[in-house]
């Protein structure tokens, strides 16, 4: 589960979100966490995005502000809140200071709490694109000399967080604040995240495969075999982040288009990522199969028909046992060609009849496995040693 609190401008419009992680406990997180939380906005599918257009505000540990995750990051739209050290010496500060600076450069806004006002933190002070006073903890002599501070000595935006009350946005505001955020405007919302947890086998034979800079193809084999693997990765190319002027709906046009130095960090991530607790792997071997039984006779039989959209319409037919939502619904999630949607959702179309053959393949239905044959012109034993090629590839990939 994430949850995410807006901050606001004067005229209460949102600016941004800060995101929490919260299958941990509230305000509690490691480098380990942060990542997953990157993960999940990245990845997210559920019933709306989580942040939109707006900012991402992101809480870090000093740990994961060096990580190689953040490279998968639009930084125009990520602000990486920057804790402080606590009783620090000033050798401590300025030891990080490289790394602040790096972030900065690669076009991240930073964003510190109210102690980088302290003298011991001055070399960070430059840096700050926005500073938050937390208004549960400073009196309002102390935000006003605050304040007065940061406008000389900054160039920083001001958040007042924490606000509670009409009373505190006043004073805030009449000093000079222009950002909010606190349980006044809106509590953190909860939103229900759903990820497909590919095998962390399989993850780490993309890592393998991507450090051995493998060839596009076996990148793509890899992916066939594991829809939670698809599934993330489309979600991801096609996010607000990547800025695509076309839809990406091929397995291979996504392995080109991120590159190899990306798609290392995002399994990478993915792997940090994954956890107990995904669909059956029963579910997911049947999808695979699936689609490969209908990527055959397609290449086979049906030559005016895309074998990867075959594939893929076989693979995401099964959407809804995976992600546990209606099958429109999870349809939605990711940009597919139009014939596949129409044969998934409508079993329509030369690709919807295959699929209702596939389907009449596990069900052992007699007469609608005759039916469909008949439809697409296909033979029998065609398509008993097709069904047959499709579990003993899929088995094979299983054991790679």
């Amino acid at each position: 589960m994430i949850a995410r609190q807006p901050i606001v401008n004067d005229r209460h419009q949102v600016v941004g979100y800060e995101l929490f992680n919260r299958a941990r406990a509230p305000y509690g997180h490691t480098a380990d966490s942060d990542v997953t939380l990157v993960f999940t906005a990245l990845s997210h599918a559920g019933e709306e995005e989580l942040v939109g257009t707006k900012l991402i505000f992101v809480n870090c540990t000093h740990e994961s502000l060096s990580g190689e995750h953040l490279d998968l990051l639009p930084p125009e739209r990520v602000v990486l809140e920057v804790p402080p050290l606590g009783h620090t010496a000033a050798s401590e500060v300025n030891a990080r200071l490289p790394i602040l600076q790096s972030l900065r450069e690669r076009g991240f806004s930073l964003a510190f709490n109210h102690s980088v006002l302290e003298s011991a933190y001055a070399a960070w002070l430059p840096l700050a694109d926005y500073i938050k006073l937390d208004l549960s903890l400073l009196a309002p002599d102390q935000l006003t000399v605050m304040v007065r501070f940061a406008s000389r000595h900054s160039h920083a935006e001001l958040i007042a967080e924490k606000v509670e009350s009409a009373q505190q946005h006043e004073l805030a505001s009449r000093l000079g604040v222009a950002l909010f955020q606190g349980y006044w405007f809106a509590r953190p919302s909860v939103m229900q995240t759903k990820l497909l947890t590919p095998a962390q086998q399989n993850i780490v034979q993309l890592i393998t495969l991507v450090r051995e800079q493998a060839s596009t193809e076996a990148i793509e084999e890899v992916l066939k075999k594991d829809a939670g693997l698809a599934f993330n990765l489309l979600r991801l190319i096609n996010s607000a982040s990547f800025g695509m002027q076309r839809e990406i709906t091929s397995f291979k046009q996504a392995v080109l288009l991120l590159g190899m130095k990306k798609l290392f960090r995002w399994a990478a991530m993915l792997l940090t990522a994954s956890r107990e607790g995904g669909p059956p792997p029963a579910i997911g071997q049947t999808a695979v199969i699936r689609g490969r039984l209908m990527e055959l006779l397609a290449r086979d039989s049906l030559s005016h028909i895309d074998t990867d959209q075959a594939f893929v319409c076989g693979m995401f037919s099964m959407l809804d046992h995976m992600l546990g939502l209606p099958l429109p619904t999870a349809m939605a999630l990711i940009p597919v060609p139009d014939a596949v949607a129409a044969a998934v959702l409508h079993r329509e179309g030369p690709l919807g009849e295959l699929l209702i053959l596939a389907e009449a393949c596990e069900s052992r239905d007699n007469l609608l496995y005759q039916r469909s044959a008949e439809a697409l012109q296909l033979d029998l034993e065609r398509i008993n040693g097709a069904h047959l090629q499709a579990m003993a590839w899929t088995d094979h990939l299983a054991d790679l």
